[in-house]
């Protein structure tokens, strides 16, 4: 038996929004465009950048497993029948 998976479910959602919030708060320059806090003597603009280095990477890999997570709900049960090569 196979099922399709619905075109928006929850996980979906929630991958796409974990894929567009470190696109959104980089391209939001004047959100983090100030010196103040320091942190470590790096002035908040560079050090908010590189907090989302390791932010992005985080997201991107929490979504990625929510795919495949999702994938394999709804992966084909039934066996996958092979063909002879040549055969039409």
């Amino acid at each position: 038996m196979r099922t399709s998976a619905p075109l928006v479910t929850p996980s979906r959602v929630l991958v796409g929004i974990l894929l567009a919030a470190p696109f959104v708060a980089m391209m939001w320059a004047s959100s983090y465009a100030r010196v103040e806090p320091r942190l470590g003597g790096f002035p908040f603009f560079y050090w908010y950048q590189i907090l989302w280095i390791f932010l992005s990477a985080a997201c991107t890999s929490v979504a990625y497993f929510l795919v495949r997570r999702e994938k394999r709900k709804y992966a084909t049960t039934a066996p996958v029948r092979h063909t002879e090569r040549g055969s039409r």
